[in-house]
């Protein structure tokens, strides 16, 4: 592959040939993303201010999908990561533990209908008890799934939200502050609200 790169001059013309080195060089540095961006306000004071990457919401939110807490991981949030797992693991467990007893309560229901004694429940529950047991363990069974799957979307929609507010530019710009004063006047307390625009 050849490439030829020509610089304009006063006085001639000079045409150069550029080896697949550099040429390598030039468009590594070509594809390289500019990762932070300064911006001078005055004369005195300057910000830097990060590039807006706007693939990253829905990278962390395919992470969390693949790996619940590997979203919160993508956006340094390391400290969400056990909360993650604590909520999933409590569904589950709540879920295991219903389906478990709903199970026992069936099984003896049916031991019933065959013609064999009970000894799990036989003095406690009555036929129609058994029916109720199994209703109300299936329910909270169901409900024991519905709410693990919710805090699934959960987690994948706090690390898209996240990656989306970590973006945000947040500076003195444009500000918002509650602030309290004593009045000299009259020596009373009042609360107010203070906003802040610089252009």
């Amino acid at each position: 592959m050849f490439c030829s790169i020509s610089f304009g001059q006063d006085k001639e013309d000079d045409t150069t040939k550029v080896d697949n080195q550099d040429l390598n060089k030039v468009l590594k540095t070509k594809k390289k993303k500019k990762k932070d961006t300064v911006v001078v306000v005055d004369s005195v004071t300057t910000k830097q201010i990060k590039a807006y990457d706007p693939l990253s919401p829905s990278r962390a939110a395919f992470y969390s999908a693949i790996l619940p807490g590997l979203g919160q991981a993508y956006n340094r949030k390391y400290w969400k990561i056990p909360i993650v797992y604590a909520a999933l693991g409590t569904g589950i467990y709540f879920y295991v533990d219903n389906n478990k007893q709903y199970n026992r309560v069936r099984d003896a229901y049916k031991r019933r209908l065959a013609g064999f004694e009970d000894d799990e429940f036989q003095n406690r529950l009555t036929d129609d008890g058994l029916i109720s047991a199994q209703e109300s363990l299936r329910r909270n069974k169901e409900l024991s799934l519905l709410i693990t799957i919710g805090i699934y979307a959960l987690n994948i929609i706090d690390a898209n939200v996240d990656a989306h507010l970590l973006q945000y530019n947040i500076n003195d710009d444009l500000s918002l502050k509650p602030h309290y004063k004593i009045e000299e006047f009259d020596n009373q307390g009042r609360v107010g609200l203070t906003l802040n625009f610089q252009f």
